[in-house]
């Protein structure tokens, strides 16, 4: 009888621990959400997460609303998410780079992007494109690698941030050839493009979706994309590979995450919000016409990808030298 009563007294105590946790996820949510972006207004990451955000905000219950905090290459708002308390009001939108490159470029770290952040859900990847401004005399990627070696040393490429696959793109690009080029960091795309345009800066590999308008409308001129193969919304424009490079690709994806600890119940109902996102029409539609590839997945599948990042990335970090102190 008395182990019978201590049984009950446990199970008492447990259903006590977990009920404060169900009953949050139950009630999820109850007030607006914040998704912040790691990079300025107006880039590639920026222009998914206010799409995203849109389409969330419709079937969630909630306004979700976009918090840009750019700085220190995506760190600012990601490590400002990874300390944000576990209860599914902020979110952040997840760069591939900020887990496959970060860990490895920044030695002094205030956070474990991969330890500290919860994966949600993909959401939609692309291929980046290397653009020059007008005033450099290059037609192709070959043209462009005879101009940088003709003047070692003066020409430079932006990036939106130290340890984004921008910059890694610019990198690879650079050591894959030997080239002596230097590298501009921005607090995001859209502050590097106006540069680029203005001729601050010479070139760049940008995420298609924010260079596709400047491309169109002849403010920047696309020599390649660095996917495996030819970008839908860029039919005419070769790939890295296509344009002499065979060991050439560079990738990106942006994802939803969430605090480490946040409660499961949390997370999936985050991920039901989200494939409907990706599977709305208006959103479908937009991305589509800039150049993203709508991905949708659970959990368990971005952390997957995540680690695949890792083993991609930490190579090519650290065969090119590149810190961050």
């Amino acid at each position: 009888m008395k182990t019978f009563a201590r049984l009950a007294l446990a199970a008492t105590f447990t259903a006590a621990l977990i009920a404060p946790a169900s009953a949050q996820a139950q009630a999820y949510p109850n007030k607006p959400i914040r998704l912040v972006v790691p990079y300025a207004a107006g880039g590639a990451t920026d222009i998914i997460a206010r799409a995203a955000a849109a389409e969330i905000s419709k079937t969630i219950g909630q306004p979700v609303t976009v918090d840009n905090r750019p700085g220190a290459g995506g760190n600012v708002g990601s490590e400002m998410v990874a300390r944000s308390a576990p209860d599914g009001y902020t979110m952040l939108m997840s760069p591939s780079s900020l887990h496959g490159i970060t860990p490895f470029l920044y030695s002094k770290l205030n956070y474990d992007p991969n330890k500290d952040l919860a994966p949600v859900i993909l959401l939609g990847s692309f291929s980046n494109v290397l653009v020059v401004n007008q005033d450099v005399k290059a037609n192709s990627v070959a043209e462009l690698i005879a101009v940088i070696r003709a003047q070692p040393g003066k020409l430079s490429y932006a990036s939106s941030g130290n340890g984004t696959t921008i910059h890694m793109s610019g990198e690879m690009f650079k050591h894959m050839l030997n080239l002596d080029i230097t590298h501009v960091p921005y607090k995001g795309s859209a502050p590097a493009i106006t540069d680029l345009i203005g001729g601050q800066v010479h070139l760049m590999f940008d995420n298609i979706p924010s260079a596709i308008t400047h491309i169109r409308a002849g403010r920047l001129r696309a020599l390649a994309t660095t996917g495996p193969k030819r970008a839908a919304n860029l039919p005419d424009l070769p790939t890295m590979i296509e344009a002499g490079l065979p060991n050439y690709e560079s990738v990106a994806w942006f994802g939803l995450s969430m605090p480490a600890g946040t409660p499961k119940e949390i997370i999936d109902r985050m991920n039901a919000e989200g494939q409907k996102a990706v599977r709305a029409p208006d959103f479908v539609k937009r991305m589509n016409e800039l150049g993203y590839e709508i991905m949708g997945a659970t959990p368990e599948q971005m952390a997957a990808a995540i680690q695949g990042e890792v083993r991609r990335w930490g190579p090519v970090v650290k065969a090119s030298g590149a810190k961050v102190d």
